[in-house]
């Protein structure tokens, strides 16, 4: 696929980067922007060499400023509108779903839309001086679209507070609140998202992937039902090959040589 809002790359590490593209709008995400991430991850999903993924952005000061305002209020019928915003839950999806550790990297302002893009991830990395809010309330709008993502990663009061005030946050207090794994000043940025990106890529993708699924699909269910779920999944990993031969690496104080069975 021939990418005009965003770009794909895929290093000889395993890591998959996909980087937001679109400075004149910055990085909003619209309806063709949203269709290139889906694309993009789907790729990154199905490539048996990519063994983690990064979402990050061109623009200097903007990770993504949050989903295209001008085209959600376009005159067209209401049930246009309805299917326009289909895209965000289904990349949403996508991300939970893809069987590969993915780490958001927030060199700039995370807001509205793009708040719950980068809450999908696994992990986010963020700038020193990047900032972090919902500021639909102020415009009338109110982010329905990514408030599931945000209550499965703040605390409920705090995470009301976000949504009815609408103020942003700095990097430091987006890490204290939950959003954020990680701030880094701006020199030690990009190094410590390929040290991570890295790391994450080294481990076995085979159990990268029956971990990622089990993380998805446990975080809702009753607790006794995630107990017997979890249990069912030790025993299927425990069955690898990769399994066998991370324990015996560590005994024999080496690294792995994984096998991907």
């Amino acid at each position: 696929m021939a990418y005009e809002k965003i770009l794909y790359d895929v290093a000889d590490t395993g890591v998959a980067t996909i980087t937001l593209d679109d400075p004149d709008t910055r990085n909003a995400l619209g309806g063709q922007t949203l269709g290139e991430l889906i694309a993009a991850f789907g790729a990154a999903r199905d490539d048996d060499e990519v063994r983690c993924v990064v979402l990050a952005s061109s623009h200097e000061k903007v990770f993504s400023a949050g989903g295209d305002l001008a085209g959600f209020t376009a005159d067209v019928p209401l049930v246009q509108r309805h299917l326009g915003t289909e895209a965000f839950p289904r990349l949403f999806r996508l991300i939970g779903e893809l069987g590969k550790p993915t780490l958001c990297a927030a060199n700039g302002h995370v807001l509205a839309g793009a708040l719950g893009l980068a809450l999908a991830c696994d992990l986010i990395v963020a700038k020193e001086g990047a900032g972090f809010g919902t500021p639909e309330i102020d415009v009338g709008l109110f982010p329905f679209m990514i408030m599931a993502l945000i209550y499965r990663n703040v605390p409920r009061k705090r995470t009301n507070e976000i949504l009815l005030l609408g103020e942003r946050m700095t990097a430091r207090e987006a890490c204290e609140a939950g959003f954020v794994n990680k701030v880094v000043p701006a020199e030690g940025f990009e190094p410590a998202v390929a040290e991570w990106a890295g790391r994450l890529a080294a481990k076995s993708p085979l159990m990268m992937r029956l971990g990622k699924d089990a993380m998805f699909r446990s975080q809702d269910m009753p607790f006794l039902d995630a107990l017997e779920y979890l249990r069912h999944n030790l025993t299927l990993a425990l069955s690898t090959d990769d399994a066998a031969e991370g324990v015996k690496a560590f005994f024999e104080k080496r690294e792995p040589e994984w096998r991907n069975r």
